[in-house]
C-alpha cells in the first residue's frame, strides 16, 4: 500500500513554485504525489519529473474532458479531439514516469444533457478509452476511470457503471477507481462498492464528505478500510481534498465555504490517519 497526496488542493498547474512544498509531502511520510495534468506538453513537466526523482517521491496524475474534448460527442471531431488529449496525457505521463493516470475522463465534467447516459454515449465514450488505453499500453500506464456523483457527471455515477464500462472497453491499460466522496453520495455502502470495483479496481481516492481533512466527516471509514483490505488491495491510498485557494477550482468543486483550518492540516492528520485505520 502507497500512500499519496493530490496537489489539485493548492493548483491546478504544478510548477517550480510548488517544488518546497513537495518536499514538505515527503518528509511527512508520502510515497508520492498526485499531478493534475490539465494542459501542456510532455516537456513542460520534464523539471517536476527531476525534482520528483530528487524528493524520491512517486507520482500519478489526475486529468479531465471538457465541453471541447467531451469524448460522447455525437460530433466526431470533439471526440477526435478527446483522444487527441488523452495521447497527450500519456505522453505527459510517460515523461512524468506516472503509473496511473485517474479522472473522469469518460466524459466532460460538468455538462449534462438533461437525461441519463444512452446506449450511444457508453459507446462512444469506450471507443475513445479503448484508443487511448492501446496508447497507454505502449508507455506501460495505468488508466483508471473515475466515477462521479450526479451532480458533477452522469455518464458514469455508480461503480456498476464504472465496471460495466471497463467491460466495454475491455482493454488491460483500462480499468477504474473508488473515491469515498462520490461513494458516500451514491452508494447505499462503502464496502460494497469496493467489493463491486474490485475485480478492476486500481486506485483510491480518500476523500471525506465535505472534501475537507479525511477523518473529521461522516464517511464510513470502517467499511471503507475493511472492505479495501477484504479485497486485498495494495495500491495507492491518495488523499484528494478542496479548497478556496484557486477560485476557478473552488467552483468546479462548489467549495464555498474553508472545510480545514489550513492544507497544512488536511496532509499531516491525513497521513496519520490512513496510517492508524489501515493497521486497524
Amino acid at each position: 500500500m502507497k500512500i499519496g497526496m493530490n496537489l489539485l488542493l493548492w493548483t491546478g498547474g504544478v510548477t517550480a513554485e510548488h517544488f518546497p512544498l513537495m518536499a514538505q509531502i515527503k518528509a511527512a511520510g508520502f510515497d508520492g504525489v498526485e499531478l493534475p495534468v490539465f494542459g501542456g506538453t510532455p516537456a513542460d513537466y520534464k523539471p517536476i519529473r527531476a525534482e520528483l526523482d530528487k524528493l524520491g517521491l512517486k507520482c500519478t496524475t489526475v486529468t479531465i474532458l471538457t465541453k471541447e474534448t467531451n469524448a460522447i460527442s455525437p460530433d466526431a471531431a470533439v471526440r477526435a479531439k478527446a483522444l487527441e488529449w488523452l495521447k497527450t496525457v500519456v505522453e505527459i505521463n510517460h515523461t512524468l514516469g506516472a503509473e496511473t493516470v485517474v479522472g473522469p475522463y469518460h466524459s466532460a465534467i460538468g455538462e449534462f444533457s438533461g437525461s441519463g447516459p444512452t446506449a450511444d454515449e457508453k459507446k462512444r465514450s469506450a471507443d475513445v478509452l479503448r484508443q487511448a488505453a492501446e496508447f497507454a499500453k505502449q508507455a506501460n500506464l495505468m488508466m483508471a476511470v473515475e466515477y462521479l456523483n450526479r451532480f458533477e457527471t452522469y455518464l458514469l455515477t455508480t461503480a456498476a457503471q464504472a465496471v460495466e464500462m471497463v467491460h466495454m472497453v475491455n482493454h488491460p491499460n483500462l480499468r477504474t477507481m473508488y473515491d469515498t466522496f462520490h461513494a458516500h453520495i451514491e452508494e447505499k455502502s462503502q464496502a460494497a462498492a469496493v467489493r463491486t470495483l474490485a475485480p478492476v479496481l486500481a486506485h483510491v481516492h480518500i476523500s471525506e464528505n465535505d472534501r475537507g481533512t479525511p477523518g473529521t466527516g461522516q464517511v464510513n471509514w470502517s467499511e471503507a478500510f475493511g472492505a479495501l483490505k477484504e479485497v486485498k488491495y495494495d495500491g495507492w491510498l491518495t488523499i484528494e481534498a478542496f479548497g478556496r485557494a484557486l477560485p476557478d477550482l473552488a467552483a468546479a468543486t462548489k467549495v464555498w465555504r474553508d472545510l480545514f483550518p489550513t492544507p497544512d492540516e488536511v496532509y499531516q492528520k491525513g497521513i496519520q490517519f490512513i496510517k492508524s485505520r489501515w493497521a486497524a
